[in-house]
């Protein structure tokens, strides 16, 4: 059965598409079947993984407005194993057009729970507001798997998430589960980046991933020619950073369903 993750966090900047491109695509090459749902009208995560426009016929736009099949949209990545629900600009007008109708909410929730178990993992890439489009991917999620900087404006951000993510528990989504927090951009050359490291340590009380994705000129270089850092560069700093992450992620699901096997 498959699991859908959100990678959200309403402050911008902090690495949501590097995050959701880069670990899609390394869980990819290590043999798990991936879906990233593009649900930013900026679309980067579509571009981000070589996706061109003409390419695309439906967009998760049409999935949400129109209730399209999805799989009439979804596009094999050059990635082996990694799909992509491609973005495009028209997604800004879905927050409109969905006010008006019944149950918007959970317009993804629908298109997804159909397609759900044709993969081993669904990333959301949602936007960095809360809007009805994130709180669709909200909705439409098992888990949410939080990018935060290393700064200490990201834990100003954090709490407001978490009050958001309260609120979507309490009204929406009560299945809905923090899978865990991906400290990013971290720069150990930086004292203060390092005094943010502990202090996030410190507060934040959910599950902090061990491995830290460092900032490395190669992640900045891959999305430009369309190519997750893992294919881009598979040597690099950043690439080995995803792959402990993605193993780091793995050893959670195993360990999550050994525990709901035993209760």
């Amino acid at each position: 059965m498959g699991k859908i993750i959100a990678i959200a966090n309403q402050k911008g900047g902090v690495g949501k598409t590097t995050t959701a491109i880069n670990l899609a695509a390394t869980l990819a090459v290590l043999e798990n079947k991936v879906l990233i749902v593009d649900a930013d009208p900026q679309a980067n995560a579509t571009s981000g993984v070589g996706v061109k426009g003409d390419q695309i016929s439906i967009t998760a736009y049409e999935c949400l407005t129109e209730m399209a099949d999805p799989r009439q949209g979804i596009i094999k990545t050059e990635t082996p194993n990694l799909y992509i629900l491609p973005s495009s600009i028209d997604l800004v007008g879905a927050e409109i057009e969905l006010v008006n109708i019944d149950h918007r909410e959970y317009r993804m929730k629908n298109f997804l729970d159909g397609i759900k178990d044709e993969y081993d993992y669904i990333f959301i890439d949602c936007l960095p507001s809360l809007g009805l489009i994130t709180l669709n991917a909200l909705a439409a999620a098992d888990s949410i798997l939080v990018p935060v900087q290393c700064e200490f404006f990201s834990l100003e951000g954090f709490g407001k998430l978490k009050d958001t993510i309260n609120l979507v528990q309490q009204s929406i989504n009560p299945a809905l589960k923090v899978e865990g927090i991906i400290l990013s951009m971290y720069d150990q050359r930086l004292r203060m980046a390092n005094m943010v490291l502990t202090e996030i340590r410190h507060i934040i009380s959910d599950r902090i991933f061990e491995t830290i994705i460092h900032r490395n000129s190669k992640i900045g270089e891959a999305p430009s020619l369309g190519q997750p850092v893992i294919i881009y560069d598979a040597s690099s700093k950043a690439a080995i950073n995803f792959l402990n992450l993605a193993q780091e992620f793995i050893n959670v699901q195993k360990e999550e369903k050994l525990f709901e096997h035993q209760k």
